[in-house]
């Protein structure tokens, strides 16, 4: 039995590939991103997509739209067996990455107020909370907005404190 947090024996992350769709489809049943979405998402410009491998298989997969001097994270899935091992992390991480190197300015993404695990994995790389869309899910669950800011000189995470009451 594998502890808390343990890490996967190897996994890598490089970007999707269109040989990847059908296994990142399985991993993410309830997000609703079918095969289709997903090649739609590949082919726009804009879009930035990795995937986690543990050996050859697809274990995560995070979709973000690089817009101007932002990054929207879309999606981010870990197989239902790999959760709590970090990969959900090392995607954050090659999307931070990818944000400083490109020099922009604000990672943005929306939670489910009931996913307290992914909210403090998004606090744990500084993201805040700047406001809620009421009923933004299609079951009525609020989304909070979550925003991740660099300073432009430095490339470095600005602390900021939330401006949203969630509690």
């Amino acid at each position: 039995m594998l502890a808390f947090r343990e890490m996967p024996a190897r996994y890598d992350i490089d970007a999707m590939r269109e040989r990847d769709v059908p296994d990142v489809a399985s991993l993410d049943e309830a997000a609703r991103m079918d095969e289709a979405h997903l090649r739609t998402e590949l082919s726009r410009a804009w879009a930035r997509t990795w995937v986690a491998r543990e050996e050859d298989d697809v274990v995560g997969y995070i979709l973000t739209w690089h817009v101007a001097d932002e990054l929207h994270v879309m999606n981010v899935a870990t197989r239902a067996d790999r959760r709590r091992r970090g990969i959900g992390s090392a995607l954050m991480r090659e999307a931070i990455a990818y944000a400083r190197d490109k020099r922009i300015r604000h990672v943005l993404l929306e939670v489910r107020r009931s996913n307290a695990a992914a909210m403090a994995l998004y606090r744990a790389f500084g993201f805040f909370a700047m406001g809620v869309r009421a009923r933004y899910y299609p079951d009525d669950e609020d989304a909070v907005e979550m925003v991740l800011l660099f300073d432009p000189a430095t490339g470095k995470v600005v602390k900021h404190e939330d401006e949203v009451r969630l509690g």
